[in-house]
């Protein structure tokens, strides 16, 4: 039947064609993923509705953003502009976490073409992160009663935050973020479990260190996984500061992927950040995730 995939016309937004974010990787994954066969054909997702996203948001900030009326220092710190295709895409993508995550409770597993805004929180988004798709979908499958302890894996280079605030207090999310020690955010959160990388660290040490750090994460018996997959740990990104190779993110994929299809835990797998100084190497190091993913269905 195929990996079940997330995917919408509307995960590309008008930010300006010079801004740092590079928003066309969306429509290139897409087109990537067909051309290599990866896909066959993709699943459409809706939009958020506010009453789930009001589980991981305040309602206030939610209508600010639907409404376009939050202050210049939320857009600034967000780093978009608040334009209707921002907030379509804001509204569709944290959906196609959403649907993702129900489809990954169904076949076992399954990945989005977008999400992993992890840095956004409770009352306002940060860092290119509008709504923290990962955050709303865990507690959709919570309120439902279709997961009881989810563990989030989020190996972006940027910490996240978002997930750690949002879940502090919640025992039904277990976040664990690896991730570079001096990279944004400057004043980083407290996650269950944080493993902060030096500067320039290379293939052999990250993967011996997630290995290590999914052996003790296995001994927690968790029922659904969120896998945050940024590829802004490769050693030619713009906004990294690791040294990982080709082959160390993607080892680094199979290595994730493996280990929780083998003890039969529903996986749902997002893009989170890459920022590669080479756009078509980004696109390729996006569908790693896809392809590796692939192979267990």
């Amino acid at each position: 039947m195929g990996l079940p995939v997330v995917n919408h016309k509307d995960y590309f937004a008008k930010i300006g064609d010079n801004h740092k974010f590079p928003i066309n990787k969306f429509s290139e994954l897409a087109k990537y993923l067909k051309e290599k066969k990866i896909v066959k054909e993709f699943i459409n997702p809706s939009p958020c509705s506010i009453e789930t996203l009001s589980k991981a948001h305040s309602l206030d900030y939610i209508n600010n953003i639907k409404n376009k009326t939050l202050d210049k220092d939320g857009v600034k710190k967000i780093g978009f502009p608040l334009v209707d295709s921002v907030v379509k895409r804001s509204f569709i993508a944290t959906g196609g976490t959403v649907l993702s995550a129900k489809l990954a409770i169904k076949s076992g597993i399954s990945c989005n073409t977008a999400g992993g805004s992890h840095h956004a929180n409770f009352n306002g988004g940060a860092g290119y992160c509008v709504f923290n798709d990962v955050a709303v979908a865990a507690k959709y499958l919570i309120e439902r009663g279709l997961a009881n302890k989810i563990l989030i894996v989020d190996l972006d280079v940027h910490q996240g935050n978002g997930n750690a605030e949002i879940f502090k207090d919640d025992n039904h999310v277990f976040t664990f973020s690896m991730h570079s020690k001096t990279n944004y955010p400057a004043k980083k959160s407290l996650s269950n479990y944080d493993v902060e990388l030096e500067d320039n660290t290379e293939d052999k040490i990250y993967l011996e260190k997630l290995k290590q750090c999914l052996h003790e994460l296995n001994q927690y018996f968790f029922d659904f996984v969120f896998y945050i997959a940024g590829v802004d740990i490769h050693f030619n990104d713009r906004l990294g500061k690791l040294k990982i190779s080709d082959e160390g993110v993607k080892m680094r994929d199979q290595i994730v992927i493996e280990n929780f299809f083998s003890q039969r835990i529903p996986l749902c797998g997002v893009l989170g950040g890459g920022y590669n100084k080479n756009f078509e190497k980004l696109v390729e190091l996006h569908s790693y995730l896809h392809e590796t993913c692939s192979k267990y269905i």
